[in-house]
């Protein structure tokens, strides 16, 4: 069966994610696979909002590893520290980032990238399972109020 994504493309970003939450919220409590949930989260998102990238990293030992994402080829792994996601997984904690060039140590995977958030998501012991990562081809694109519904929504991972 498919699944029909419904919200109002004339609101505000907070009208629409408060839109989306709760539809997110029933595709994932009728499935209990992490990876069709994750794959499903990405393209609500990507549908939504028409980000240039929406994707999961997934950490495997030292590194987190790509997992399902909406956009053009991503990178594979990325190291501990590295980069915003591997930084936003090393501080347990939202990184916005308004201009990727001003990022030290900024990967670049797609050059199109411009702005970045990256939210971490738990694992029922509070340890960083792995990283929501969204890309805007247009610098300084997200805000608090991204951030605010993006945890919400990673925290549903948990």
């Amino acid at each position: 069966m498919a699944e029909v994504l419904s919200f109002n493309k004339l609101g505000g970003k907070a009208d629409i994610y408060a839109e989306l939450l709760p539809q997110i919220e029933a595709l994932l409590v009728a499935e209990s696979d992490l990876i069709a949930n994750q794959a499903n989260i990405a393209a609500v998102l990507h549908q939504a909002f028409g980000f240039h990238w929406v994707g999961f990293y997934r950490v495997q030992k030292d590194e987190v590893v790509l997992g399902p994402f909406q956009g053009p080829l991503a990178c594979t792994r990325i190291a501990k520290g590295k980069g915003v996601c591997g930084s936003a997984w090393q501080q347990s904690a939202t990184i916005v980032v308004p201009d990727v060039d001003q990022f030290p140590g900024h990967i670049a995977c797609s050059s199109l990238s411009r702005s970045e958030i990256v939210v971490p998501y738990f694992d029922r012991n509070g340890e960083v399972a792995g990283v929501l990562d969204v890309d805007s081809e247009y610098p300084d694109a997200f805000s608090a109020i991204d951030q605010l519904w993006l945890e919400k929504i990673a925290a549903l991972l948990t």
